[in-house]
This record gives structure tokens, C-alpha cells and sequence, in this order.
């Protein structure tokens, strides 16, 4: 897994160990940040951060910060040795349930990336679309990642969606 465009072009990253994490793909990353556009200065948020990968390519790509959250301390340690290697030391990294973290926000940000595991995506959608937009700041973006089988379905407006072979991902508003 490498880092697809920005200042930091072809570094690699690495994921976590076994099955419990699924980084999103280089080729489903260089799709997704093709329809996101520019991120100069853009405040990102990487939620169910997994490797950072998603956090990461915002930072390459323009992006003055990130933040990632996930609750599997062995995820975080995977995204503080990639933040390290890139030398992203200052990006802030929380172990926290998503929702909880949401719920305790204080600042806001242009674009939050959902990437939940698929098999509990299904019931977050509710819980999420509920604490997500204290979190956002004006015009922001939020995108998701599930199984185009059972989508993470937000109730929040859709801009866009697409599905790249099981992949399923959906670019929403805040209301």
C-alpha cells in the first residue's frame, strides 16, 4: 500500500496485522481523491482510521490536518509508525469509539472519512448521521466506505456515490 498523489507520492504505509482491518485500496483511494478535488487547507478527520491511509493521502494531497480516531490500539500504533515515517508526527491520534469521540468533538472539520467494518456498517448509519454533523464545519464533506451489500447508509444528503468491484463509496452534506 503506497501513498497514490500529493507531496508524499509512492511512500509506503503499512496496515495492520491480520483480517480485522481492511485499508481501502490504492486504486479505490486515487478514485475517491479524483471526485474529492483539491484539499488545500482542508481539516480532515479519519474515523475507524485502520492504517491512516485515508488521513494520510488528505495530508499528501494539501490537506493543514488530521485527525484519526479508531478504538484498536494496534490500528493506532500502525497509523503512529506511518504519521512517523512520513514525518506527520503532529497529526492527532485518539483511541476512542467513534461515536464517543463525535459526541465529545470540539472542533470542527472540512472532511470526515467513515470507513467502519463492514459488518457492523449496516447500524451505524442512524447513530452516525446523528453525531457527525457537531463535528463538521461549513460546506464540509463526508465519505463513507462500506460493502456495496450492506452499505453504511447515512441520513445525511448524498452528493455522489460509486462502487469500485465490492466497494461501495458514498460522498455526503452535512443537512
Amino acid at each position: 500500500m503506497r501513498v497514490v498523489a500529493g507531496h508524499l507520492r509512492g511512500r509506503r504505509l503499512v496496515a495492520p496485522p491480520g483480517h480485522a482491518t481492511r485499508p481501502t485500496s490504492d486504486r479505490v483511494r486515487e478514485a475517491l481523491f479524483s471526485i474529492l478535488g483539491r484539499l488545500d487547507g482542508a481539516r480532515v478527520l479519519d474515523l475507524f482510521a485502520g492504517s491512516g491511509a485515508l488521513g494520510i493521502e488528505a495530508l499528501s494531497r494539501g490537506a493543514s490536518s488530521a485527525t484519526f480516531v479508531d478504538r484498536d490500539p494496534r490500528a493506532l500504533e500502525v497509523v503512529r509508525t506511518n504519521l512517523e515515517a512520513l514525518g506527520l508526527e503532529d497529526a492527532a491520534v485518539h483511541r476512542r469509539d467513534a461515536l464517543v469521540y463525535l459526541r465529545a468533538a470540539s472542533a470542527t472539520h472540512d472532511l470526515v472519512f467513515v470507513d467502519p467494518p463492514y459488518s457492523c456498517a449496516p447500524r451505524l448509519g442512524g447513530p452516525l448521521s446523528a453525531a457527525i454533523p457537531a463535528a463538521l464545519s461549513t460546506d464540509a464533506l463526508i465519505v463513507t466506505e462500506s460493502d456495496k451489500r450492506t452499505p453504511l447508509e447515512l441520513e445525511l444528503p448524498l452528493v455522489r456515490e460509486r462502487v469500485y468491484g465490492e466497494t461501495r463509496i458514498a460522498v455526503h452534506r452535512d443537512r
